[in-house]
């Protein structure tokens, strides 16, 4: 085949001559083998090769999916699920697919900590992961000391990796072999982790969960059905909520019927989502309410999707809970057989291992698939959230509130607090009490009040110090236990605040300096990376911290920095522990003990 070729360029209709070319259009003097156009050697097409084999598979395990660009995390799973880990090869093939720079395709997946990325001529790891919490309470109950004893068990077929908070405090030291959750693990569980099927990727549904018959049966969907059959108005459940005090209960505390109303007020199509992501160290509530009732969430999903008029929502659940997404992948299969949710679209979307998709903007681009990265605002998510439409985000704790607020009216939630506290709160209480758990208390509670609730303290413990809410809240000498635990107030005036209510209670067995020194390890793993502030300033803070003698001064100043540069709470957060202890417990920095935790590399940076 011979063609003329033109430059076009400008108008210019220059003739460059006449070109032998092959089937796919390539001159002769260009093809495989032949001298380049600038005599450097010979041509070689451009970008990755695609093998043919690897294309086959990654076909075979989509089968008729044709994955569009916001399921790219979706398919990294179902790839990492069947082969344990992501290789080059398999990432080539679904780039070639999903029509995307390879380039792309990894940057998202080695984003997140749970895909584990293989290069050309590297060995895979092995088939069994066997993850062990060391964040704060676990690190109290010996996680760090269980993985370092485990270490010298790892061979080809199993692996030992530190991992951050995986919602079972309640239970430390807790482990996860493969997704298979093990409270109050020990070594003899862990150290020969049978490695057939050990990953449970398709674990059983829990069964002590109340089921959408049993639901129904006691009342459920009957807001959303007088809702759905205009017996109740849209603006009578605004009205209510406008009336309440209830909050955004994932940490920010913004008042639900106030976002309702600006979603609302929005010009649509309109989306929601929701962050079951619950990663702060010391947080598990969301854990306990969907695995024991579900379907509180899911009417409030319904129920808000018609009062705000949205027609699609997305439940961005953490991938450390694995029972709880088959758990609603079942209960919403029936929900959309008995015909409650025809108004609105639900998806489940799982994460992959990032803290930082808790936060509401880092979540939205995971959910488009995309690495987390928070956004800078303006424009807010209300405005301008999923695929750039206004966008509704709720958290699990204060979803679950809704139907009985309706049922029951503004002041049935409200008189559940206490003076100047309204309504009630689902306290995480881990750490050094007799009975750690979810403790459901009035609003304004003060952490006296939670550790008489949980049994008070352990056997041999005396109260030393808290943290009122998780691990970016501040720490808090025992003295000022009488702080009520709310949004603002007291806790404010402390520098300290009660975000998502996980409290964790310290001992005079504990160094407050080495508390402080874990939670810092904590973010410096967990940062995005996307700005210095935070990237830098968190693996400075943790080098600085564990050296011999660490200077004080300049990592006040080094938190001053983070606090008024990083874009996002992670950042302006992360050293609350550390001035915390700096200002309550100066004596804890000289006799500290030196863990020497090697710090992986913040997000940006791997």
């Amino acid at each position: 085949m011979t063609t003329e070729v033109y430059d076009t360029s400008a108008g210019s209709g220059v003739y460059w001559g006449s070109y032998q070319l092959d089937e796919a259009g390539v001159p002769a003097g260009r093809r495989q083998g032949s001298k380049s156009s600038r005599g450097k050697g010979k041509y070689k097409p451009k970008g990755r090769m695609v093998d043919p084999v690897a294309l086959a598979e990654i076909e075979a395990l989509l089968g008729s999916l044709v994955p569009a660009r916001d399921m790219l995390i979706e398919v990294l799973h179902i790839i990492q699920d069947e082969y344990k880990h992501l290789s080059a090869r398999h990432l080539a093939a679904l780039a070639d697919i999903m029509r995307l720079p390879m380039a792309e395709v990894w940057e998202v997946a080695s984003f997140y900590d749970h895909f584990d990325l293989v290069r050309e001529g590297e060995a895979a790891p092995a088939s069994c992961t066997v993850r062990v919490c060391t964040s704060l309470s676990c690190m109290m109950a010996g996680g760090e000391d269980l993985l370092e004893r485990l270490q010298p068990y790892a061979s080809d077929k199993i692996r030992f990796l530190a991992a951050p908070c995986i919602g079972a405090c309640d239970k430390a030291p807790a482990a996860a072999v493969g997704h298979k959750l093990i409270g109050k693990a020990s070594f003899e569980q862990l150290y020969n982790a049978n490695t057939e099927g050990a990953s449970d990727d398709h674990p059983d549904v829990i069964s002590s969960a109340i089921d959408f018959e049993s639901y129904r049966a006691n009342g459920g969907y009957a807001v959303l059905q007088s809702l759905l059959e205009g017996t109740r108005s849209n603006e009578d459940v605004l009205s209510t909520l406008d009336e309440t005090a209830l909050r955004g209960l994932g940490g920010a505390g913004f008042p639900t019927g106030r976002k309702w109303r600006i979603v609302a007020g929005q010009p649509g199509p309109r989306v929601m989502a929701v962050n079951g992501d619950e990663g702060e160290p010391g947080t598990f509530k969301d854990r306990l309410y969907l695995s024991s009732d579900p379907h509180r969430m899911i009417e409030a999903i319904l129920i808000a999707a018609k009062v705000v008029d949205i027609d699609v929502c997305y439940i961005y659940m953490r991938d450390e809970y694995p029972e709880i997404i088959a758990l609603l992948r079942r209960e919403i299969e029936k929900i959309v057989r008995a015909g409650l949710a025809s108004h609105v679209d639900l998806h489940i979307r799982r994460g992959a291992g990032a803290y930082i998709c808790g936060e509401e903007s880092a979540m939205i681009e995971s959910i488009e698939g995309k690495r987390g990265l928070p956004r800078h605002r303006p424009p807010y998510v209300a405005e301008n959230g999923i695929f750039g439409r206004p966008t509704l985000v709720n958290n699990v704790e204060t979803l679950h509130w809704i139907r009985d607020i309706i049922e029951n009216g503004a002041s049935w939630f409200n008189d559940q607090g206490q003076d100047g506290h309204p309504g009630p709160r689902s306290f995480s209480v881990s750490g050094r009490v007799a009975n750690p758990g979810v403790v459901l208390a009035p609003a304004g509670s003060t952490v006296l009040e939670l550790i008489k609730k949980c049994g008070g303290m352990a056997d041999g413990h005396s109260f030393k110090a808290y943290l009122p809410g998780g691990a970016s809240g501040g720490i808090l000498p025992a003295e000022k236990g009488h702080i009520p635990l709310d949004f603002g107030g007291k806790l404010a005036e402390e520098g300290c605040f009660v975000g998502s209510h996980a409290v964790v209670v310290l001992s005079d067995q504990d160094n407050m300096w080495d508390a402080a020194t874990n939670l810092l390890q904590f973010f410096a793993h967990e940062s995005c990376g996307q700005c210095t502030p935070c990237r830098n300033g968190t693996e400075k803070a943790v080098a600085m911290m564990t050296s011999p003698a660490p200077d004080t001064e300049l990592l006040g100043e080094l938190s001053v920095a983070m606090a008024d540069a990083s874009i996002c709470g992670l950042g302006q957060a992360a050293s609350n522990p550390l001035t915390s202890v700096m200002r309550h417990f100066p004596e804890d920095i000289a006799t500290a003990r030196k863990h020497g935790r090697e710090i992986k590399p913040a997000r940006g940076t791997k």
